[in-house]
């Protein structure tokens, strides 16, 4: 019966599938109508109806009669000699088989050709590219070669990035080599950093799908509140702030010897090396230093809340970003002790003041009892329940808490969960968003369970780690 039913629909349908008709797109541009006027005529005396009488189906209406349109033995018993058959101009047909042919024939000379030119080449004069410059030359060979006619070759493999490598010359995409519309992006946030009054409210919106990571660490100084708009105010207001935390330093790190800071000392001295201990970055003594002298100071200037652990992950962010702007290489494996004793002060200070400017809007989640998280957590659960009422059903019947797993995506802000790269991007989107880090936060928590509801409604025996499987998929 489902055979009977799209035989009738394609007798009675004037396109069919492999028909020549215009297509539009990025990589097609509207057809000529001067170079296919004849087309068009010819194809009108065919079709009985006139084009601008006939009336679109809707898409359900498409699907649903060509639901079994491929079904095996429809072709054979096709009558071909039907006129919806006819519909193609055998000149333009003809026309397109001999240009398939010709260039087909251009294909399988090239490579000749290109051999006997490189052979032709002395020794002495050959160039050697660099790695991109190499890469870039072999896949647009790759492309000119591969034959359109095989379609069993395989696809290029796609580069692998791996969890934590490649941090500082990973671009907002991801990907290695930048774009045509990745420049233009940077083009466009250099415009803006540049004049003489930053339009915030521009930046933001730019900042929402990624932030260049040439412009990344100014645009981070300036969407934080860290910097002002004023380009003119900016370098007095760098040295100035970058003064006063090392005065905070002279001031204040001398007391983590005494005995009513040791237990925060101590604390912070235990956790600093449980950072990132995969990025051989973190793992430098210098490094960790820079990091104790954060935190302590900043546990310092805010007794309300102190230091509690995960604070230092809020730290590597930032680090790694300022870093990034004296070193060209993969951080991950840099030698800090390279870098200058000023660059290292000015990476340290803006590293503390923008962490401080981040905690600001989140405090409540460190005070006592941690308010902040038990309020984001318990709104977490009922913006699950209305957007997803299965999974929250789900949770319930196995008696699931969303604070045994929420707990941690609220006070680390999903920095063990996701990569350090991928962090740096979400914190893009964050810190263009009014209250990134506090509000939108909450629903980037909810995306995930919504991401792999499939995997949480199979799982019945929540006895180890939930959503262990996730983190390993990312």
């Amino acid at each position: 019966m489902a055979a009977e039913n799209s035989k009738q629909f394609w007798k009675r349908s004037a396109k069919l599938p492999g028909s020549i008709q215009p297509v539009y797109g990025a990589q097609h541009p509207p057809l000529d109508p001067r170079l296919t006027k004849n087309f068009i005529k010819e194809r009108s005396k065919v079709n009985a109806v006139p084009l601008k009488n006939k009336k679109a189906s809707s898409f359900h209406e498409f699907a649903r009669n060509t639901s079994d349109a491929w079904d095996i033995g429809d072709d054979e018993e096709e009558d071909f000699s039907s006129p919806s058959f006819q519909t193609l101009n055998s000149k333009v047909a003809l026309a397109t088989a001999a240009q398939v042919l010709e260039n087909h024939s251009k294909l399988r000379v090239k490579p000749e050709r290109s051999q006997s030119t490189t052979s032709d080449v002395p020794a002495s004069y050959k160039v050697i590219k660099s790695s991109s410059d190499a890469q870039l030359s072999r896949n647009s060979s790759d492309t000119c070669l591969r034959n359109p006619l095989h379609k069993q070759q395989s696809l290029p493999l796609r580069p692998i990035i791996p969890l934590v490598a490649r941090i500082s010359d990973q671009n907002a995409s991801g990907a290695p080599p930048m774009t045509v519309r990745e420049k233009t992006r940077l083009e466009k946030f250099r415009q803006l950093l540049s004049s003489h009054n930053t339009d915030l409210d521009e930046l933001r919106k730019c900042s929402w799908p990624g932030v260049p990571r040439e412009v990344r660490p100014v645009t981070w100084r300036l969407l934080s509140g860290y910097l002002p708009a004023n380009t003119e105010r900016r370098k007095l207001t760098l040295q100035r702030k970058r003064e006063e935390y090392f005065g905070f330093i002279e001031q204040y790190y001398d007391s983590r010897n005494e005995e009513h800071h040791q237990d925060t000392y101590r604390q912070i001295h235990i956790d600093i090396p449980r950072t990132n201990p995969l990025i051989p970055l973190f793992q430098q003594p210098l490094v960790q230093e820079i990091f104790e002298r954060i935190l302590f100071i900043w546990a310092i200037r805010h007794p309300a809340s102190g230091y509690v652990q995960g604070i230092n992950d809020l730290v590597t962010p930032f680090f790694v970003v300022f870093l990034s702007e004296y070193v060209e290489e993969d951080v991950e494996n840099f030698d800090v002790t390279n870098l200058s004793q000023d660059m290292l002060r000015s990476i340290e200070a803006d590293s503390f003041w923008c962490m401080s400017k981040l905690l600001d809007g989140i405090q409540d989640n460190y005070t006592f009892a941690q308010p902040g998280i038990q309020k984001k957590v318990k709104a977490l659960e009922e913006l699950v329940s209305r957007i997803d009422e299965q999974v929250h059903n789900h949770f319930r019947r196995y008696e699931v808490e969303y604070l045994q797993f929420a707990f941690r995506w609220m006070n680390n802000l999903l920095m063990r969960e996701l990569p350090l790269r991928c962090t740096i991007r979400l914190w893009d989107t964050y810190q263009s968003e009014p209250e990134g880090f506090s509000h939108f936060h909450l629903y980037v928590c909810a995306a995930f369970l919504i991401k792999w509801r499939k995997e949480i409604l199979d799982e019945e025996d929540f006895q180890i780690p939930l959503f262990v499987g996730v983190v390993l998929c990312l």
